[in-house]
């Protein structure tokens, strides 16, 4: 069937809707709002690249269902990726691909993937409002190691990369993504995955570098901080 392409142009970004014939304009036009400015007033950073977030969000039916809808999971083990980079996440999609980043789920079902597949299921997580966490979490510890770092053990400070609250610095970098919000249980597994050489897919190790003198305590202050922005 023949396709044709609509391009919307939504608060001086832009977004291309592939559709099949026939579909009413105004529909599309719908959705790409929905999409974008989910939450009234609170603006959107431009946190996507090629990827379609309409066909996005009909790929993405499968992760939706441990991700949730929007991207905010319900399990504390399950990342939440509602306005993570799109580039980080098409990253990490190829890396669990190619197996660089294992994982027994994510494996199976990113190697099914196409580059496009992979693209747009990134951009419509991508579209939604960013993830929020919970202030009950609060860790005045973390905050300190986040913003300051520590000299005595030559960690740099967390904000350098990660940005103010952990909500990120540019999404044109698949290197760092946005970390505040997430959940505490992910974001502790994650550091010590880092730390144990568990997990090894950040750019040149790096990450691995930077919290392999941390302890268990400075680790779990730190996603308490983070899971609290």
């Amino acid at each position: 069937m023949a396709h044709s392409t609509i391009k919307v142009i939504l608060g001086g970004g832009m977004i291309y809707i592939r559709k099949k014939l026939p579909v009413l304009f105004g529909l599309a036009i719908l959705i790409a709002t929905k999409l974008l400015f989910a939450s009234g007033d609170e603006s959107i950073k431009q946190n996507t690249g090629w990827g379609n977030p309409v066909a996005g969000n009909e790929k993405s039916q499968l992760c939706q269902g441990c991700h949730g809808e929007d991207g905010n999971s319900v399990s504390e083990l399950t990342p939440k990726l509602s306005g993570q980079y799109e580039k980080y996440i098409l990253k990490q999609l190829r890396d669990y691909k190619a197996g660089i980043r294992p994982h027994e789920i994510m494996n199976s079902m990113a190697v099914e993937l196409s580059e496009e597949d992979m693209a747009d299921v990134s951009s419509y997580f991508a579209t939604q409002i960013k993830m929020k966490g919970s202030e009950s979490l609060a860790n005045g510890n973390g905050e300190k190691l986040y913003l300051k770092g520590d000299i005595s053990q030559m960690v740099m400070a967390c904000v350098s990369c990660h940005g103010a609250k952990g909500k990120g610095l540019t999404p044109d970098t698949p290197m760092y993504p946005v970390i505040g919000g997430q959940h505490k249980a992910y974001l502790l597994k994650q550091l010590i995955d880092f730390r144990e050489d568990d997990r090894i897919n950040s750019q040149n190790a790096i990450m691995s570098r930077i919290v392999r003198p941390l302890s268990d305590g400075d680790l779990e202050a730190l996603a308490g901080y983070l899971a609290a922005q």
